[in-house]
């Protein structure tokens, strides 16, 4: 299994990181994308893959969030921070309407940038959508068929942003999500119509720990070695068995990030 996205910089990591790490091995893990967020994150993305870097790997960017910290220099930096082996992607970028914590001006501008080096570099491009499909759609046609391989991560729309996605050739990340009894129900019965060559896995952690897990972890943060979980419910939401899921993603997953790390006899 490649766990696709994990903020594995992020504070809530920080006294135990080794630990989360070596539990993710024991897990069957093979390997994690770590997400950059905006400079500084992605600087320190690179930094902790360094650390074990056949297991650990990163995409660097600016999120919708932190869109407003754009500026002359932004691209220049990633552009740089780029080329290190351990960077597979451009992002995680994109448009987030829900929140605003940056404008919608200030998203957009950011969202084109990245799209643009992604073109520029030839590199994946790692993307974030929320409640803004229309223009995050329209922002991205001009781009998409120069770009070798694009992912919309943590997938959460309808059925007709579905198919619109796939429309254009998206990789779809599927996340514990599918595991919330509130929210995740409608998403559950889509996972069927997404192409077994296109799914990947994720747990965006430390967000989005799987509702329905049981027993029930005592932290309710969410981390790597609870992605056999998350694979096994959309297994059982395809009709597939699990290791029949996990095989396609992690191809899927090495195929899209251009990373080969061995696969185990052992795949949990």
């Amino acid at each position: 299994m490649i766990d696709i996205g994990i903020n594995l910089t992020h504070s809530r990591f920080d006294k135990d990181i080794n630990n989360v790490i070596e539990d993710a091995k024991k897990a069957g893990i093979q390997a994690l994308i770590v997400i950059g967020t905006n400079i500084q994150e992605s600087k320190k993305a690179i930094a902790l893959c360094i650390t074990d870097p056949q297991f650990l790997y990163c995409s660097v960017g600016i999120h919708p969030h932190d869109a407003n910290t754009l500026n002359d220099n932004s691209i220049v930096i990633l552009r740089q921070l780029a080329e290190h082996p351990q960077v597979k992607a451009i992002g995680e970028c994109g448009l987030d309407f829900n929140r605003n914590y940056s404008t919608p001006d200030e998203q957009e501008k950011a969202f084109t940038a990245q799209l643009a080096l992604a073109v520029e570099l030839q590199l994946p491009i790692f993307m974030h959508q929320r409640d803004a499909h229309r223009r995050f759609i329209d922002l991205l046609k001009p781009y998409i068929k120069k770009i070798p391989k694009a992912v919309l991560h943590c997938f959460t729309g309808s059925e007709i942003e579905l198919e619109e996605c796939l429309a254009l050739g998206l990789h779809i990340g599927i996340t514990g999500w599918v595991c919330d009894e509130r929210r995740g129900v409608a998403l559950l019965n889509l996972l069927k119509l997404i192409p077994s060559e296109r799914l990947m896995i994720e747990t965006d952690g430390p967000y989005l720990l799987p509702r329905s897990m049981r027993p029930k972890p005592k932290s309710s943060r969410n981390e790597p070695k609870y992605l056999p979980y998350i694979a096994e419910v959309i297994a059982d939401a395809r009709g597939e068995s699990t290791i029949e899921l996990i095989q396609k993603t992690m191809r899927n997953s090495q195929q899209f990030f251009n990373i080969y790390a061995a696969q185990k006899k052992d795949l949990q």
